[in-house]
């Protein structure tokens, strides 16, 4: 049990050293003798070798490490699953987990991740032929998918993607709990039942409750935190110069953006390591010990750039979202999250746990613990706590770049940081009674001043008071204990049982309150169900690509075609290129996201601009519910379309210098390379409070589309019923609708029902001539491709002999695209109002595209350059090892 059979501390003010009233044998030893153990101030060289003694301790410290790593995972595991189960979440209960991205990104993507590594995906590791009309697949990897824990999903059913993402979002946190358990040991010497408890604490912090749990790719910077903090420690002792770099390496792979967090974390964690180090820190030694850990970081980066590379090329391409002003959150507001059950994404989350927060407050008064070592620790949980919200600071944590969404990402850093200081101030036995009444006050302060604010939770100040009650209880069953000795056995083990109840029921009620809190507050989409099922099934019986390309719709949540298959415009995705959101944009596609996520559009022309020969189309049969399996009526409209590469004689690159109109009819005719609308002059007539009507004449019979991007209510024409639409620039950018069509009287009058300032384009109304589209198409299809086949990024086509002009390829022009014709050499593809195109010569009967991810080939040196410093460092090491001759003169490079 640690220190909870352990002495109360007592400060000797004589040698101003922690002394103990009756030592325990085998019980917890000081900071200098731990660190003694541990490493040798001297360096490697000096280190003797290592007797059978020191090798039985080595085994015995490494034993404990693992209880301590595998009690933290298992209790974070059970904790974070009740939390699931007493909110009715699923897998432990019918309710949706699919809140925000969870939904619309993530889930997705791993049912594509699983068709990709088993088979039948459309594209390969480069390519995403299903989204997007064609996306950079390895950039949304390296960003969504790259993190090891991923690759589970293969052990699981094709038709249970959301068990795979809930086991791997579980086995993320308890491998976080874990790491933080060991670190804790490897810092300083102490119980493992303690190091386990709050490595949970670590692993089930609010930021994982309310932040991670729903953006799973962000866990891998909170496994990351602790894993770059032992390579700080390995650093300090010379030790292990290659598996380093590997860590390194793992978590920028896995996921950079909170790699960069968690780097930062672990180089204050270092700093404080050295200047509160026992003994003798010379300038020397803390030189040397940067130097390793910046060799082990420039490698490990180094071996990541083939992937980081891509991301940050993909980056700079991507849709640009609106610039973000970062403004501080109250420090109200603040204190607030550090109480349980709360939720928010306008602050960050501290939560760690109220007997946790009370072991790191005590760390100021605690006297056993060396001036310099509370002094540093606190003075760094303090300004880490103050960087989070001062903008400059802010934006270092963020790479320069305040995000849209969440703008405290960086606080899993700040949790371990508070849970490094209580673990230090308890390590080595309980708190004296002065440091407990100060951690205890300071706790009761910061609950005073969050009271009453947004993000509380009725259950908030309910659970903390019943936490922090069973936590004082703990303490004072020890403190008896330990001053009048009275049961020996029995004290401690009520202790523990008051201890895990207080820590563990706490982060088990706040994870069920957040979960709850989420429905209610923030977007969710139903679970997968029969609704998908169908849809897959319908389109797998209708797809015909590469010959042309099958759209799924509109199906509820987005990236659509990764769960059911086809090949359309729907895409969410941070890299979402900045060419694919404004070409769809111009050609009277909707959006969400600030152009982040491009949604499908039901239209004749954009579908033979893109070889959309079969739409599908779903009806849901009831409202989505955040219980029950969606389910809908699925039905498809197949229409003669050209192939996905066409020929335009009338075309010259080199002489055309295309540009976009202000009228998404017209984009759409230059891009068909014909005209199939009629655009009729338009009268607007304001009928009343939120309501006008909108005249033209055109010919009978036409179908008539309603085009305005900004506009928020609904449209309809005649009788017809009313179409919704919903736009709201920048955040949503409404589709282009059909409203009706036009009566015998060739009059079409569109009633408009909306909120707010009625803003439209110049030219809103848009009359399809059905005649003219299909002599398009017709004559689109005779000049183009003959044949078209796609294996995986390379793309072909076999063209009619003779064709001069220009190719146009219905792919978007993203960066990466190279074509050749006639078996030319290949160069950067030409772009044509934002598509791929080709300069024909009327000798080439062939075309060849090829996509490769930028950045990759310069990732790819840096990535072969690291590898090579990676093997010289092991080698160098070896050799020095083999120079000294003496066992342990050297750790193992590995």
């Amino acid at each position: 049990m640690g220190w909870l059979v352990a002495p109360v501390r007592r400060q000797d003010p004589r040698a101003g050293r922690t002394t103990r009233s009756a030592p325990q044998p085998g019980g917890p030893v000081s900071a200098a003798e731990a660190v003694s153990a541990q490493e040798n101030p001297a360096g490697p060289a000096a280190r003797p070798p290592q007797a059978a003694g020191g090798r039985l301790r080595a085994w015995a410290r490494g034993s404990v490490a693992l209880r301590a790593g595998a009690g933290a995972a298992v209790l974070a595991c059970v904790l974070f699953c009740l939390g699931g189960a007493l909110a009715g979440s699923y897998p432990l209960g019918s309710h949706t987990r699919n809140v925000v991205d969870l939904g619309n990104q993530y889930l997705p993507y791993h049912v594509y991740w699983r068709k990709v590594l088993l088979g039948g995906a459309d594209g390969d590791l480069f390519v995403n032929w299903n989204s997007g009309f064609g996306t950079n697949f390895l950039g949304d990897i390296g960003t969504y998918l790259s993190s090891p824990f991923d690759l589970m999903v293969v052990l699981f059913p094709a038709d249970r993607p959301e068990l795979a993402l809930y086991v791997i979002t579980v086995a993320k946190v308890t491998a976080a709990g874990a790491a933080m358990a060991v670190l804790l040991l490897r810092l300083r010497r102490g119980p493992w039942p303690l190091a386990a408890l709050l490595g949970a604490a670590y692993a089930l912090s609010g930021w994982t409750l309310d932040n991670g749990a729903v953006v799973p790719m962000w866990l891998d910077g909170l496994f990351a935190f602790p894993m770059l903090c032992l390579v700080g420690e390995w650093a300090r002792t010379a030790r292990r110069p290659v598996i380093a770099p590997l860590v390194v390496a793992l978590a920028w792979v896995s996921n950079f953006y909170t790699a960069y967090m968690a780097t930062l974390g672990a180089a204050i964690v270092l700093l404080v390591r050295l200047f509160t180090a026992e003994g003798s820190e010379t300038a020397r030694k803390r030189l040397l010990t940067l130097l390793h850990a910046a060799r082990g970081m420039l490698i490990g980066v180094g071996l990541a750039a083939p992937l980081v590379l891509v991301i940050y090329k993909a980056t700079k391409v991507a849709d640009p979202t609106p610039k973000v002003t970062f403004e501080p959150a109250a420090w109200a507001d603040i204190a607030a999250r550090f109480l349980p059950a709360t939720t928010s994404t306008a602050t960050p989350a501290l939560y760690i746990g109220t007997p946790a927060l009370v072991l790191a407050l005590t760390l100021p008064f605690n006297r056993a613990v060396a001036v310099r070592v509370r002094a540093w620790w606190s003075a760094a949980a303090v300004l880490v706590t103050l960087s989070l919200n001062w903008e400059p600071t802010h934006l270092v944590w963020h790479a320069g770049a305040s995000p849209n969404g969440v703008p405290y990402r960086q606080t899993f850093v700040l949790c371990g940081l508070l849970l490094i200081a209580g673990w230090l101030s308890a390590a080595d036995g309980l708190p004296a009674l002065p440091a407990l009444l100060g951690g205890t006050a300071l706790v009761l302060l910061i609950a005073l001043a969050g009271h009453g604010r947004q993000a509380d939770d009725r259950w908030t100040y309910r659970v903390f008071a019943l936490a922090l009650v069973l936590g004082l209880a703990a303490a004072a069953a020890l403190l008896l204990r330990q001053r009048y000795g009275w049961g020996a056995r029995a004290l401690p083990a009520a202790a523990v049982v008051l201890l895990l109840l207080a820590q563990g029921g706490e982060s088990a009620v706040s994870a069920s309150r957040v979960v709850k809190d989420q429905l209610k507050e923030v977007s969710w989409t139903p679970r997968l169900g029969p609704a998908q099922q169908d849809m897959a099934a319908e389109v797998a019986a209708k797809d015909d690509w590469p010959r042309s390309r099958t759209d799924p719709g509109d199906v509820p949540g987005g990236n659509d075609e990764l769960v059911v298959g086809g090949q359309g415009a729907e895409y969410y995705s941070s890299l979402t290129s900045d060419i694919t959101s404004w070409t769809l944009s111009e050609l009277g596609f909707g959006h969400y996201a600030k152009g982040r996520h491009p949604v499908t559009l039901d239209n004749p022309v954009t579908d033979a601009i893109f070889s959309i020969g079969t739409r599908m189309h779903s009806t849901p049969t009831a409202k989505p519910s955040s219980t029950e399996l969606p389910r809908a009526t699925t039905t498809s409209t197949t229409t003669p379309v050209p192939p996905l590469v066409t020929v335009r004689p009338d075309l010259d690159l080199a002489r055309t210098a295309p540009q976009w109109t202000d009228s998404a009819f017209s984009n759409q005719e230059l891009l068909l390379g014909a005209t199939v609308y009629d655009q009729p002059h338009v009268t607007r007539t304001d009928t009343g409070t939120g309501k006008a009507l909108l005249t033209a004449t055109c010919a009978p019979g036409s179908p008539v589309y309603f085009w305005a991007p900004q506009y928020k209510g609904t449209a309809a024409l005649g009788g017809a019923a009313p179409v919704g639409v919903d736009g709201h620039l920048p955040a949503v950018r409404a589709p282009m609708v059909p409203v009706g069509t036009v009566p015998a009287s060739g009059r079409a009058e569109v009633a408009l029902s909306f909120f707010g300032h009625l803003r439209l384009p110049e030219q809103p109304l848009g009359c399809l001539d059905r005649g003219r589209l299909t002599a398009a198409v017709q004559k689109l299809t005779a000049t183009g491709a003959t044949a078209v086949h796609i294996d995986g990024h390379h793309l072909s086509a076999t063209l009619p002999a003779g064709s001069t002009g220009t190719a146009l390829v219905a792919v978007p022009r993203i960066e990466g695209w190279s074509c050749s014709a006639g078996g030319g050499p290949a160069k950067p593809a030409h772009k044509y109002l934002g598509l791929v195109a080709v300069p024909l010569d009327g000798k080439a009967t062939t075309l060849a595209c090829d996509f490769t991810p930028p950045g990759l080939k310069l990732g790819g040196a840096a990535g072969g350059a690291a590898l090579v410093a990676l093997i010289a460092t092991g080698l160098w090491y070896r050799r020095v090892k083999r120079r000294d001759g003496a066992a342990g003169a050297l750790p193992s490079a590995a």
